[in-house]
């Protein structure tokens, strides 16, 4: 049996959705990362005190296996299921550069604008709107990946999966650009998946 550990937070929607996409056996306990992350119990189990954690109770071997950070999880569940990375060298090579791109260019230009939005005393307009600029110029390369494809590796992968969630945060700043229809495609694509719906309201 897998435990998540996770929250309404993007990173947190990421290991829900692709645990849900994934087939695998699993229950979600809620951690809200604003109180119960600075915990002992839960630091004992991510001395971060971030979500999502993943505690996989039949690890390889047997024992227990426990995991933080998103895409890590991600990696781990799509090797433990066999599913949402492909097998084909070429796609499952596209696969980890878009999971990188997900990871890192598009999250961390979106969590910026979320700090100085809803953290930070001082919201400078012109910071803020770099970062928003920035957000949108990688999603915009996104866009272009899509221009002849359903998704990131030519099919569904944990890349879509963990890009999602930084999506359907900021939908609402990318229908203000124009230029974004595959990725609005792509969004209403994966938006209509059933599992996924279901995980993003866990």
């Amino acid at each position: 049996m897998i435990d998540l550990y996770t929250w309404h937070s993007t990173n947190g929607r990421r290991a829900s959705i692709i645990l849900a996409e994934s087939g695998l056996e699993h229950r979600i306990k809620k951690v809200n990362f604003a109180t119960e992350t600075k915990d002992p119990k839960f630091l004992a189990l991510n001395p971060a005190g971030q979500i999502p954690v993943l505690v996989d109770h039949d690890g390889p071997g047997g024992e227990p296996v426990t995991i933080a950070q998103s895409a890590a999880i991600a990696l781990y569940i799509a090797e433990k299921s066999g599913k949402l990375l492909p097998r084909d060298g070429a796609r499952r090579a596209a696969a980890l550069q878009w999971l990188m791109v997900a990871a890192s260019d598009v999250s961390a230009a979106n969590t910026a604008v979320y700090f100085i939005e809803n953290e930070t005393a001082e919201k400078p307009e012109s910071i803020l709107q770099f970062f928003k600029d920035r957000l949108v110029r990688f999603f915009s390369l996104i866009d272009h990946r899509l221009r002849d494809r359903e998704f990131l590796a030519d099919e569904l992968s944990i890349a879509d999966l963990v890009l999602y969630p930084n999506y359907f945060q900021r939908k609402a700043l990318l229908d203000t650009r124009s230029g974004l229809a595959n990725l609005h495609r792509w969004g209403a694509l994966l938006g209509a998946r059933p599992g996924l719906a279901k995980a993003m309201n866990q």
